[in-house]
């Protein structure tokens, strides 16, 4: 966490003095005074007020050096707008978003209200913004259908690593979760399966609407004989292909 340096770092680039600053984000002098010395630190609803006070991600002022990035890197102007909810205790909640309310979502992520009517998971230990989506389908096996993802989320597409799980929400395709390759060239995202009977697709930069980053998951059968399950439904695939070599090379033996 570089909250404190950070806050230090803005104050001084504005060339504010304490508490112009404090004024500024509607605080007393000595509270900020606090937050810089990194004694005490604010809850979700004034880290809020404080990255609208200064034009900066949130993400970015929780845990990245801002005196190392330029200011394209951590502005907050042109970055997505999201829509969260916060529990009485001023801490973001996680809203879980299941398979049936999928297409619901696709249209009102940026709705406060919708995303405050979704059912909600809380991890007090996660700091940042989370959501929850529950997975359908098996192109992510050994990712069994109905599994919970957790993940974090992604404010802007640079910061995607190549070759990690994520849940993709574009207007083409709904949500949906995949290994994820950056590819500048054609602005698009390469979109992977790990159940490799599904095809690679691309989306479009400008047909998507959120990326989340997966953090961690939950699981409803118990790990081994979901493994098990899945491990069968491959070898009965892999014989079954064999089969159909066979009979195919027998039919040309027999035919010569």
């Amino acid at each position: 966490m570089f909250l404190a340096q950070n806050l230090r770092f803005l104050r001084q680039k504005m060339e504010y003095s304490q508490a112009q600053a404090a004024d500024k984000i509607g605080i007393p002098r000595t509270t900020l005074g606090d937050y810089e010395r990194g004694h005490t630190e604010p809850d979700m609803a004034l880290l809020i007020k404080i990255a609208k006070a200064y034009e900066v991600q949130i993400e970015a002022l929780l845990t990245r050096k801002m005196d190392k990035l330029s200011w394209d890197e951590v502005s907050s102007k042109n970055v997505k707008i999201l829509a969260m909810t916060i529990d009485q205790k001023e801490k973001g909640n996680i809203e879980l978003v299941r398979t049936k309310a999928a297409a619901g979502y696709l249209d009102n992520f940026q709705d406060p209200e919708f995303v405050s009517e979704l059912p909600r998971l809380h991890f007090p230990a996660l700091q940042g913004f989370y959501r929850a989506f529950e997975i359908e389908g098996d192109s992510m096996l050994p990712m069994e259908p109905g599994s919970i993802v957790i993940c974090k989320y992604v404010e802007r597409l640079n910061e995607i690593k190549n070759d990690e799980p994520y849940i993709v929400v574009s207007q083409r395709d709904g949500v949906v979760y995949k290994r994820l390759q950056l590819n500048p060239a054609q602005q698009a995202l390469i979109c992977i399966s790990d159940n490799i009977q599904y095809p690679v697709f691309q989306l479009n930069y400008e047909d998507v609407r959120e990326v989340w980053e997966y953090h961690a998951h939950l699981a409803f059968t118990e790990p081994k004989t979901s493994f098990e399950n899945w491990n069968e439904d491959r070898m009965g695939d892999i014989q079954k292909k064999v089969t159909e070599l066979h009979k195919h090379y027998i039919g040309k033996s027999e035919g010569n």
